[in-house]
C-alpha cells in the first residue's frame, strides 16, 4: 500500500478545506439552519466541487462540468468572503436566506447531471467499415471477327510429256486419274455454279476456276457428269 506524501500542497489543502468547510457551517448557520443541517451545507458544496472536477478529467466536451464547478466555487468562496465581517451574520438579508434553503435542490440536480451523463463510448475498430475490394477492370470487348476457310491449294501436276521442239498438249482421256481432293474441289465449285446461276458448269469455267490444264480440266468435267 502506497503512502501519503505530505508536502506543501496537501497542507494548504488540509487549511483551505477546514476553513472553507467552517465558514460554510456559519453562513449555513446564520441563514437559518442549525444543528446538523448546518454541517451537511458544506460536505454538499465539497461534493458538487468533486464531481465536477472529475468530470472536467474524464470527458472531453466538460462544459457542463466547467459550469458546476463554478457554481459550488462561489458558493465556497462567497461563504468565505460574506464570514469575513462584511455580512452582518445576525440580520441574514431574505436573499441570502432563499439561496440556502435551496442549495440543496441545487446540488442535488448538479451531482445527478456529471455522475449520471452519457459519456461517449470510444468507437470499436471491429465495427468500422470495411474497404470494398477493388473492382476488376471491364473486359475489353472482343470484336466480331469472321473467319474464312482458305479453299485447299490444287495440287501440282507433273508437266505434260512433250515430243518435238515445241509443247504439244496431249489430251487426258475421260477416264484420266484425278486427285481425290481436287475432284472434291471441284465438286463444290459445281454445286455453288449450278445453285447460282441453275446450269451445270463448263470444262472451260471449271478450267479457269482451278487453273488446271485443258485435259484435266475435260476429265474432272466427265466425272462430274
Amino acid at each position: 500500500m502506497s503512502r501519503i506524501r505530505i508536502d506543501a500542497v496537501l497542507i494548504q489543502a488540509v487549511i483551505a478545506g477546514a476553513l472553507s468547510f467552517a465558514h460554510l457551517h456559519d453562513l449555513a448557520e446564520a441563514a437559518g439552519q442549525d444543528g446538523w443541517k448546518a454541517w451537511a451545507y458544506p460536505v454538499s458544496v465539497d461534493l458538487l466541487l468533486v464531481a465536477a472536477w472529475r468530470r472536467m478529467r474524464t470527458t472531453a466536451d466538460n462544459r457542463a462540468a466547467w459550469a458546476w464547478f463554478i457554481i459550488a466555487l462561489a458558493a465556497s468562496l462567497g461563504a468565505n468572503v460574506a464570514t469575513a465581517g462584511l455580512l452582518d451574520l445576525g440580520d441574514v438579508p431574505a436573499w441570502l436566506r432563499i439561496l440556502v434553503a435551496g442549495w440543496p435542490a441545487l446540488a442535488f440536480l448538479g451531482g445527478t447531471l456529471l455522475v449520471h451523463a452519457p459519456t461517449t463510448a470510444p468507437a470499436d475498430p471491429d465495427l468500422a467499415p470495411t474497404a470494398a475490394p477493388p473492382a476488376a477492370p471491364a473486359a475489353e470487348p472482343v470484336p466480331d471477327m469472321t473467319v474464312e476457310r482458305a479453299l485447299d491449294p490444287a495440287p501440282e501436276l507433273p508437266p505434260a510429256p512433250t515430243t518435238g521442239p515445241g509443247p504439244v498438249p496431249v489430251p487426258a482421256p475421260a477416264s484420266a486419274a484425278v486427285p481425290p481432293a481436287l475432284l472434291d474441289h471441284a465438286r463444290k465449285l459445281a454445286d455453288a455454279h449450278q445453285t447460282a446461276t441453275g446450269a451445270r458448269i463448263d470444262a472451260a469455267t471449271l478450267r479457269a476456276r482451278l487453273g488446271v490444264p485443258a485435259p484435266l480440266a475435260d476429265a474432272i468435267t466427265a466425272q462430274l457428269a
